[in-house]
């Protein structure tokens, strides 16, 4: 029986890498990202490997879940839910008592209340033992000046990950950081600055799909020191 992931933000970065490795590996793929003409264009390249759902939207938007959901069913349930799709907020990065009311409301509806509301959206459909890989990020742990708001979302979602973990033991839950990656969205946290010294996002899939295909259990990992 073919398993099927849902990978949310996968149009590019690190949703679009793991996308392509899952497909090679002949996962079937439930996508989404804000940007239609960006994900129709990833999903047309990994339609040539595997079966390809892909559904353009925001993930804060229940409407958009809901599509999602009908995806997910049309392919049969889940056996893997991957929470990628995350907001920097401001670029550049303000001080923590320099964002908005709306800016940290975003970036903490985008990283942490979205999440949540797709796993909720998800439960009828999470086959018994399916895994759920929320992506965090080393700010989630450590004071970096400037990611107050983007760590503070991810420190929240890693504590509401371990919650939800315990209150569903059939399920398996992740908490990963892929490490700094060559993205987008690290770009716009150091705007005009070169990053080409940080690795590309494929560096930290084989890692993230140790986890996925290993018998790994419930708990946070930093992808590139599992070993592929």
């Amino acid at each position: 029986m073919r398993r099927v992931a849902l990978i949310t933000g996968a149009s590019q970065g690190l949703g679009y890498a793991l996308a392509e490795e899952l497909a090679r590996r002949g996962w079937a793929l439930v996508v989404d990202a804000r940007r239609a003409d960006r994900l129709e264009r990833a999903a047309d390249t990994l339609r040539a490997r595997t079966d390809v759902l892909a559904v353009a939207g925001d993930v804060r938007d229940p409407t958009h879940r809901g599509a999602l959901v009908e995806a997910a069913w049309a392919l049969g349930g889940v056996d893997l839910v991957v929470n990628n799709a995350s907001t920097l907020g401001a670029s550049p990065l303000p001080k923590l008592d320099e964002i908005t009311d709306d800016a940290l409301h975003a970036v903490f509806d985008v990283n942490v209340v979205a999440p949540l509301a797709l796993l909720r959206d998800l439960a009828p459909l999470l086959h018994a033992g399916a895994t759920v890989v929320n992506v965090t990020s080393d700010a989630g742990v450590e004071a970096y000046e400037g990611w107050g708001g983007y760590g503070a979302s991810k420190a929240a979602l890693e504590h509401a990950s371990r919650i939800y973990a315990a209150e569903h033991p059939h399920l398996r839950v992740l908490v990963v950081d892929p490490g700094d990656m060559r993205t987008e969205m690290h770009q716009d946290a150091f705007a005009g600055e070169d990053i080409s010294d940080r690795p590309l996002p494929d560096a930290s899939v084989p890692g993230i799909v140790a986890l996925i295909e290993g018998e790994y259990p419930t708990g946070r990992y930093e992808a590139r020191e599992v070993a592929a």
